[in-house]
Formats: C-alpha cells, sequence, structure tokens
C-alpha cells in the first residue's frame, strides 16, 4: 500500500475581465492541471460553465484567485471578484475559497514563454496556467508544503 489515498477533485480559477481560466487537481489532490478558458463577456454564462466543471469533475470545492497588491491590501478588481464567488457560490454545491493569486498571471507569462511558447501563442492558455498555479500552491498548502495562504477576509476593504 502505498499511503495515499484518492480524493474528490478541486477546482482552481483565475478570474479576468476578458478570459477566465480554469485548474483541476489529481485525483490524489497534489498535482494541478490546466484544463479551460472560459470567455468573461458574459459572467452568467461562465458561472454556469464552472459549475457545469465542478460537477463533471465531482470536485468537492472551488479555490478562487483574489487579486491582491503586493502589500497584501486587497485592490479594486477584488470587488468583481467577490460578486463573482456569490454568483458562482449561488450555483455550487460545494464551497469558494477565495486564495491569494499575487504575481501568478505574471508567473505563467514566464512559465510559458520560459517553455518556448511566443507570447502572441499564449493568449489561450496563460489563464488556465494562472488558474493551475493558483490551485497548486493552495494544494501545496493543504500538503503542508510553502505556498499562498487563505484570505481570512474576502471582502474589499473601502
Amino acid at each position: 500500500m502505498s499511503g495515499f489515498e484518492l480524493r474528490r477533485r478541486v477546482l482552481g480559477v483565475d478570474f479576468g475581465q476578458a478570459r477566465i481560466g480554469v485548474a483541476v487537481s489529481d485525483e490524489l489532490g497534489m498535482l494541478a492541471h490546466p484544463l479551460e478558458t472560459i470567455p468573461a463577456a458574459r459572467l452568467d454564462a461562465a458561472a454556469k460553465r464552472i459549475a457545469e466543471l465542478a460537477r463533471e469533475k465531482d470536485a468537492e470545492q472551488v479555490v478562487l484567485g483574489m487579486p491582491r497588491h503586493m502589500n497584501g491590501d486587497i485592490g479594486a478588481a477584488a470587488a468583481e471578484v467577490t460578486t463573482f464567488a456569490e454568483r458562482l457560490r449561488a450555483l455550487l454545491p460545494c464551497p469558494v475559497v477565495m486564495w491569494d493569486e499575487r504575481l501568478t498571471t505574471t508567473a505563467a507569462h514566464r512559465a510559458l514563454r520560459d517553455s518556448g511558447r511566443k507570447i502572441r501563442d499564449t493568449r489561450g492558455v496563460v489563464d488556465q496556467v494562472a488558474a493551475q498555479m493558483i490551485l497548486q500552491g493552495y494544494l501545496d498548502k493543504q500538503q503542508g508544503a510553502a505556498g499562498g495562504d487563505w484570505l481570512t477576509d474576502p471582502a474589499p476593504q473601502g
């Protein structure tokens, strides 16, 4: 026996104004994998698609990236993410967890560039890779490794 046990999957979501990246964990809850890019033009349709993916993958929860400034403050974009989180919560039978997403899109661009992809060829996947990085940070934290951190108060301060 290896000591590993199968778990329900977790979805990771990188919310953007143009596109929403989605990633999914493996069945051991150890690795995140890019899954899909969803257009953000119609947020109700995007939320419904994420809910469909959560049902298809039998997700136990959805991890949604929360944009924060480098000093830890929650910025203006956080209000949009918080509103989107509420849409998801209304559609999902599982919890939505907010997760610090600082620098994930920058890191995703760098990872794709370092893999030899041209910037113009990454538009369709960079959001998935950012979602993968958000989810991997969450999974690492669950495993007790270094990673991001929970957001104790995801509501924007104002």
